[in-house]
């Protein structure tokens, strides 16, 4: 990039249009939390704007190195007390990081992860969350094996031939991360769910 020319955050469509519908369950299930890992932080636009609305936890932002500049650009445009700088975060390589968090929130990770990688993380999370902690994990997922529709499918399939992991069905997370109990399944638009876990 030319050091001359400005840093340009990067920016997700999708974040802008899902935020607000996320943020109504994570007030419901994150409402006893206080230290939340997200994992996965992507643009950052998530976590500057659940801090935002959220500002009974500290949330903790993480992800692979490359995403970090642009995390921060967002976070130094829109600072908030309780929204931390990202934690270097991949799967295997890494374990959680030791912040004694009581709850965890993933979005659009597991279908982007290689199969290894999303096992990994599902039995982390598993034996590091204490009890009573909870897990949202947005995104989409088969469940029993099906597709929620045509363009889902459609799109696993293009993600398995880009070298992608492709989309995980529900039961295969759950054999992954045996100390979690799948509480709830809320259905979000584009076909997406949020699956609530708590260990």
């Amino acid at each position: 990039m030319n050091e001359d020319q400005p840093f340009e955050k990067p920016f997700s469509q999708p974040c802008e249009n899902n935020k607000d519908f996320i943020v109504e369950h994570l007030a419901q299930h994150f409402s006893k939390a206080r230290r939340v890992l997200e994992i996965g932080s992507g643009t950052g636009q998530h976590a500057v704007y659940f801090a935002q609305q959220l500002p009974h936890l500290e949330w903790h932002t993480a992800d692979q190195v490359e995403y970090h500049e642009g995390i921060i650009a967002w976070m130094n445009e829109f600072p908030n007390s309780n929204l931390h700088a990202p934690i270097p975060l991949s799967f295997p390589q890494h374990d959680l990081p030791d912040l004694a968090f009581d709850a965890i929130f993933s979005a659009n990770t597991a279908h982007i992860m290689l199969r290894n990688q999303v096992a990994d993380m599902m039995a982390k999370i598993s034996a590091s969350l204490p009890s009573k902690g909870i897990f949202c994990q947005y995104g989409p997922f088969l469940v029993d094996g099906k597709f929620s529709s045509k363009s889902n499918e459609e799109f696993h399939h293009k993600l398995i031939d880009s070298g992608r992991g492709g989309y995980r069905d529900i039961e295969e997370l759950n054999a992954w991360a045996p100390a979690l109990t799948l509480r709830h399944i809320h259905n979000m638009p584009a076909n997406n769910l949020l699956l609530v876990w708590e260990k």
